[in-house]
């Protein structure tokens, strides 16, 4: 059986893409680098924003659920795409 997901360190970047129930403005991310967001409007109406990008270490990815928790939207999902050196 292969793993699917790459071996990771603490220290290490990697690439996520974030969904959160709400709207996020571009300007939130000024302490993130190499971030885009799009927003979605779901068939009931209900607006998505979507953060793709690289997030430093898994210190920032902790710091960065924290804002999302400090927002009072509802994370709706947290996907690694890739570690940042692949």
């Amino acid at each position: 059986m292969t793993n699917p997901y790459p071996h990771l360190a603490l220290d290490q970047p990697a690439v996520y893409c974030f969904k959160i129930q709400g709207r996020i403005e571009d300007t939130w991310s000024d302490f993130l680098k190499d971030v885009a967001f799009q927003h979605e409007r779901q068939c009931d109406g209900t607006i998505v924003t979507i953060i793709d990008g690289t997030v430093e270490d898994q210190a920032s990815l902790h710091g960065l659920l924290n804002r999302i928790r400090d927002l009072g939207l509802p994370l709706l999902m947290v996907e690694l795409v890739s570690a940042a050196n692949h």
